[in-house]
């Protein structure tokens, strides 16, 4: 798929990577339909959009509402018409200690970074298979792949979004939908800074949204592959593979320097 003509849908639109990608489709003849809480931020992202494609819209939405992300994702395809593309990228971090989380914590997380998605898939899959092409772009994390100290909560929703698309992609792998599955690495975006959340472990170097956006756009492409590290960690992730004792010592080592100060 190429952008040009093609309609897609973004979530988590309003800020980051989300909006770093719904201006750059715009930018090259795709119409973006944002969906996000904020409707202000959301706003200013749509008036960027229409200025490359008029026809673009947005839907102020919390995708914590499951039941909601249904209907959100049919009310989209009827106001265009049908999607050829989802980018599932909304999703909420949760740093905290596991003996301090809660489940209603867990539930949240759940909700919002695989629940959501995972339904709206379901509901236009139906509707991609009857017309015969649609991709579907999971945006999940490399702690989808790694287990992150202080992130059992946001590890495991994102693990959960790696292995369902990697299921989902074998399942529909004889059909003309496609599905493909975006890591991202530590990205220069707010949910570093978020309130509520504890003082992050990784205080390294962070790539621009801009740069991920870019990785997604050329992923929506129908002989990109599947799975895509932005930016390329793919090595950390075999080295905890080949040896997953000795990455859980190191990263439990990491935690109790950064709880030492």
């Amino acid at each position: 798929m190429q952008p040009g003509g093609s309609v897609v849908l973004v979530t988590g639109a309003s800020s980051g990577i989300g909006a770093a990608l719904a201006r750059m489709l715009a930018e090259q003849g795709a119409t973006v339909g944002l969906v996000a809480r904020r409707e202000d931020r959301l706003a200013e992202v749509l008036d960027d959009c229409r200025k490359g494609a008029p026809d673009s819209r947005m839907w102020v939405f919390d995708l914590a509402d499951v039941a909601g992300s249904e209907r959100l994702v049919l009310d989209a395809w009827d106001a265009f018409g049908h999607l050829d593309a989802i980018v599932h990228n909304a999703g909420i971090p949760k740093r905290r200690h596991v003996t301090k989380l809660t489940y209603d914590e867990i539930d949240h997380v759940m909700r919002v970074n695989f629940l959501s998605p995972a339904r709206m898939t379901l509901a236009v899959l139906p509707r991609m298979l009857e017309r015969g092409a649609g991709v579907v772009v999971n945006v999940s994390s490399v702690a989808g792949r790694l287990g992150n100290a202080n992130e059992s909560a946001y590890s495991a929703s994102k693990f959960a979004l790696c292995g369902w698309a990697e299921a989902l992609a074998v399942d529909l792998w004889d059909t003309p939908v496609r599905i493909k599955l975006v890591n991202p690495g530590p990205i220069d975006t707010e949910i570093w800074d978020l309130p509520g959340e504890d003082e992050p472990l990784y205080h390294g170097d962070k790539v621009p949204p801009q740069e991920v956006a870019a990785g997604i756009v050329a992923a929506l492409a129908d002989d990109s592959g599947f799975e895509h590290y932005l930016p390329d960690m793919k090595a950390v992730i075999e080295m905890k593979t080949a040896d997953i004792d000795g990455f859980m010592a190191g990263m439990a080592a990491m935690a109790r320097q950064a709880r030492r100060g």
